[in-house]
């Protein structure tokens, strides 16, 4: 990077991944020259600056878009286009409007409503996260060697605008990828999705046995069950607008784990040796692949 990325960036929403974007920012100081953070939660702000994660902190999100050339918005999906609509007629022209959702047919949609023809928006989906939420669980190497998926739509966005948002992705360390939304939306649904809905059901199965067998559920949990169980610990309100969101992408891939699960079930009950083998050396080698590809 020869020089600044933009003058200003503007980070509405300082999460997890907000917060994470800002620390990397702080440790490349030509990404941005000036770092403006914006939370509608006083408590969140007096933390982001008592961490020291932007130049400038703020509640008031609409004057913190209309001083940026990049507005990052990092809420949850199910806030993200009434956020747009709040700030977009005070952003300046040519200034690119981009946000972090995990969805991506339900926020551009509810986005484009708002949008003027000179600000381009370019949405990105940066694929990592952990079960923690707020500014403290940041951290500046959270998208080192992850992907952050595109889905630039074509009537909103500009070649040189989506070059940007590359270029800041890959600043923060990730690699990426440019998608149509649906696509998007199937993808998430198989790799992030249903393996939180599986998760989160798991735990409501166990907290629902007796109680004796409950206890020593939770007293004796192996590696699976903890590894399991270890993103259920996620964001409430965030897991609710993505599940609701990309409903159908969700109900399909759902449907189709139901149909593998009750294969290999009916295998289990009719003593079904190679179904069962050929169903664990399948998830083996998905494995071996998460490893060669990086992602595990």
């Amino acid at each position: 990077m020869t020089g600044p990325l933009c003058h200003t960036l503007c980070v509405i929403g300082p999460g997890l991944i907000g917060s994470s974007v800002l620390r990397r920012a702080r440790q490349r100081p030509g990404l941005a020259t000036r770092l403006i953070a914006a939370d509608r939660d006083e408590a969140v702000c007096a933390r982001v600056r008592e961490l020291g994660l932007a130049d400038e902190v703020t509640t008031d999100a609409v004057r913190a878009a209309s001083e940026a050339d990049i507005v990052m918005i990092c809420v949850p999906v199910g806030a993200i286009p009434a956020v747009a609509a709040a700030v977009i007629p005070a952003m300046k022209p040519g200034a690119i409007l981009t946000d972090v959702g995990s969805t991506r047919r339900s926020v551009v949609d509810g986005v484009r409503p708002f949008l003027r023809p000179d600000v381009p928006y370019v949405p990105a989906h940066p694929m990592a996260g952990t079960e923690h939420s707020g500014p403290d669980a940041g951290f500046a190497t959270l998208f080192e060697d992850r992907w952050c998926l595109l889905t630039p739509p074509e009537d909103a966005s500009t070649p040189e605008a989506v070059a940007t948002i590359e270029a800041l992705w890959h600043a923060m360390g990730a690699r990426t990828r440019i998608m149509d939304v649906d696509h998007h939306d199937k993808i998430c649904a198989i790799v992030s999705h249903v393996p939180h809905l599986l998760a989160f059901s798991i735990c409501q199965t166990a907290d629902s046995l007796a109680t004796d067998l409950r206890s020593e559920v939770l007293d004796f949990a192996a590696s699976g069950f903890r590894d399991f169980t270890r993103i259920a610990a996620s964001d409430p309100t965030m897991w609710r607008d993505i599940f609701l969101h990309n409903r159908e992408a969700v109900l399909e891939m759902l449907d189709r784990f139901r149909s593998d699960a009750e294969t290999l079930a009916q295998a289990i009950s009719e003593g079904d040796e190679a179904t069962i083998v050929a169903s664990i050396e399948r998830g083996r080698r998905i494995r071996r692949s998460l490893i060669e590809n990086r992602q595990a």
